[in-house]
């Protein structure tokens, strides 16, 4: 066995203590990748002798207490974007991913200088994804958090992306009017803490995470309420589906659809609204 496969299965070993089999593997390939400055390639053909850091096992160690790798390195790749992410800022997920997706398959082409707006932007990921996409159009990132707005400056200038950042309570300020709104706020309700991993509850921000049992869809409501977008995407919570649809619906919103995320569950949602 080859010094490379030696470590990996060595770190693979001990991360199984807390992690399924498939995931310590994958760890342990990003410990060696980051800890080495190599990628995956480099390491298992160009570097028949490499010497592995000392701090692997100091990362083993944080990791079996459930600290997110993310935090640990700093950063994560997503969406072909390199992010860097904070205790101040969620972890870009896979499902957010397909949320970006929708939107460039449902306006691609309907505009060649559109505006748009992320509510809650946090790293900055959904805002700095569609500019990606779409260059030409004018992207607007919005959060309360100042400190999250750090972090999205940052990463709009590390992924050499220009989006306004604009720091406002959505909750209780006006906005401008866009062409589409994108919101991924926080849906989880209190009672579904105890179903939790420790690795959410204990590092991210809680703020950006939870809402009120008695009002799960605080965020949503406001958002629509405020009918400053042609269209309106969101990244749900499947539990309450139905009752985000019938709210929109309420407040005017036509064509309104909702689409499982990649595990099955009803994870986005969006309508328009004639203006």
């Amino acid at each position: 066995m080859s010094d490379i496969q030696s470590q990996i299965s060595h770190l693979q070993s001990q991360l199984e203590v807390a992690y399924p089999a498939d995931e310590a593997r994958a760890l342990a390939w990003w410990i060696v990748e980051e800890t080495t400055g190599l990628s995956r390639t480099q390491l298992l053909t160009d570097c028949k002798s490499t010497t592995f850091s000392r701090d692997m096992q100091t990362i083993v160690t944080r990791l079996l207490q459930k600290e997110p790798i993310q935090y640990i390195f700093g950063h994560c790749l997503w969406f072909g974007l390199d992010l860097k992410v904070t205790p101040a800022t969620l972890i870009p997920r896979p499902e957010t991913a397909e949320l970006v997706e929708t939107i460039n398959q449902m306006v691609n082409g309907k505009w060649t200088n559109g505006k748009c707006l992320d509510v809650g932007t946090g790293t900055g990921c959904i805002a700095l994804a569609l500019k990606k996409l779409h260059p030409e159009w004018t992207v607007t990132g919005l959060d309360i958090s100042a400190e999250a707005l750090d972090v999205a400056r940052e990463n709009g200038r590390r992924n050499g992306l220009e989006v306004n950042w604009l720091q406002a309570d959505i909750l209780n300020d006006d906005i401008p009017t866009y062409d589409i709104l994108v919101s991924n706020p926080p849906y989880i309700a209190e009672s579904e803490r105890r179903d939790m991993d420790r690795n959410v509850l204990a590092y991210e921000p809680h703020s950006a995470l939870f809402v009120p049992d008695d009002d799960p869809l605080r965020f949503y409501r406001r958002i629509a309420e405020l009918k400053r977008a042609e269209w309106l995407f969101f990244e749900i919570n499947p539990r309450y589906a139905g009752q985000t649809a019938a709210m929109m619906q309420e407040n005017g919103y036509t064509d309104i659809t909702i689409l499982p995320d990649s595990y099955g569950k009803k994870r986005i949602l969006y309508g328009r609204i004639a203006r």
